[in-house]
């Protein structure tokens, strides 16, 4: 990108946005040939008062328009853009463990260090964090990759834990940007090193992130046979222990096979596998948070209304936010698990015609994590319809946001 000449940069950034030549225009208060001329090279921009403008409207650093590494501002900590993407990519492709069987590995981090910092990175992603973790990911990986190559004995199993949580991380907030297939290489990762781990309850954690890729990659029956699987060999009981921890990675199991199973129209699957979820929850007793999976009562009802949306069933969702998550317990949840949900609640109240509460769905969910709302390419298309089916001028508060999200009509 920094090789590129300043108008396709800009071209490329105006697409990033979603935005024509012309209405790029007339926020700059020129003519869309001015524009085109810019992107084409044709015309040069050298006054800085205008690349600043530009660099304003398209809602970035002025320095990473100009191809320089960009000042991070604390109010673009919601902002992700595809350089990030780019650096986590790179930090996936290295291979440090297989690099360190000819050579020395490169000087790991301590363990203690690295487990505060995993801690951390998993507590930004459930906060909604989303820019902020995007950055802060590729020197994450890279620690925890050579950490991973480094470290051998009783030291070795620990530090393979590690990477396959932050490989897991990375898998989760990938797949909230539509980044499907990196998402699913993350995942695919994390259960090779879970293996390494000596951890089923890890392994069966990574499992759903692997499905979870999979169904947003179009191949829900996979996911569906491979979660169900997974969570009988997991299953609390007989041979395994009943602990809170292995109850917890069951029920996700069980949820994340649901949410498949509705991406293929199988009901009954669904009402089953939720159905055990809940029974698992009831034992459990408690919203709780092992292997970082929030996983509890209150999150089977979550997946209860995300399911019922998947199925088309927009009328029952909004039955089970009215009726079930109508208490302190919902609003007890960390802010990403509420503006999933919220966010989900939005898409229901479209498929049964109430835009003006799709849209206060909307904005509930970016009062909670506006990374959820504006990054998200699910969000963009509820608000496209809401924007659309929204009879005159939207609300002041929908308009904002949707500018803020890069949305037109």
């Amino acid at each position: 990108m920094d090789e590129l000449p300043i108008g396709r940069r800009v071209a490329y950034w105006r697409g990033r946005r979603k935005m024509s030549q012309q209405v790029f225009a007339d926020r700059l208060g020129k003519s869309k040939s001015w524009v085109d001329k810019v992107e084409r090279g044709v015309r040069r921009l050298d006054k800085f008062s205008v690349l600043y403008e530009i660099a304003d409207i398209l809602q970035m650093d002025v320095q990473l328009l100009l191809g320089k590494d960009p000042e991070r501002r604390t109010d673009t900590l919601n902002c992700i853009d595809q350089f990030e993407v780019e650096e986590i990519r790179a930090a996936l492709e290295r291979y440090d463990s297989i690099s360190a069987y000819f050579d020395a590995a490169p000087c790991p981090p301590p363990l203690a260090d690295m487990s505060k910092a995993v801690t951390h990175a998993w507590l930004t992603y459930q906060y909604g964090r989303y820019g902020m973790l995007t950055r802060a990911l590729p020197k994450l990986l890279r620690d925890a990759q050579a950490a991973d190559a480094a470290y051998d004995g009783d030291q070795a199993e620990r530090a393979a834990h590690l990477l396959g949580q932050v490989y897991q991380i990375a898998s989760s907030v990938l797949r909230k940007l539509g980044e499907c297939e990196l998402a699913w290489l993350a995942a695919d990762r994390s259960i090779a090193v879970a293996q390494r781990a000596n951890d089923p309850l890890l392994a069966g954690v990574a499992t759903t992130r692997v499905c979870n890729a999979l169904v947003a990659m179009g191949r829900a029956r996979p996911a569906l046979e491979l979660n169900v699987t997974i969570a009988n060999r997991l299953a609390p009981g007989g041979r395994n222990d009943t602990r809170p921890e292995r109850i917890s990675v069951y029920g996700m199991l069980l949820l994340q096979g649901a949410m498949a199973a509705s991406r293929i129209g199988d009901t009954a699957t669904v009402e089953d596998l939720l159905n055990g979820a809940q029974a698992a929850a009831d034992e459990l007793g408690a919203d709780l948070n092992h292997y970082w999976t929030s996983f509890g009562p209150t999150n089977v009802q979550l997946h209860r209304a995300a399911a019922a949306v998947e199925l088309g069933d927009g009328g029952r969702a909004v039955e089970v936010h009215q009726q079930k998550l109508q208490n302190g317990h919902f609003d007890a949840l960390l802010p990403e698990r509420r503006a999933h949900h919220l966010l989900d609640l939005a898409r229901g109240y479209t498929q049964i015609g109430d835009v003006a509460n799709a849209g206060e769905m909307l904005l509930r969910g970016d009062r909670l994590a506006p990374s959820e709302i504006r990054c998200r390419p699910i969000a963009h298309v509820v608000m496209s319809d809401v924007l659309r089916r929204t009879r005159g001028a939207p609300p002041s508060l929908i308009a904002e946001l949707a500018e803020h999200m890069g949305v037109g009509v």
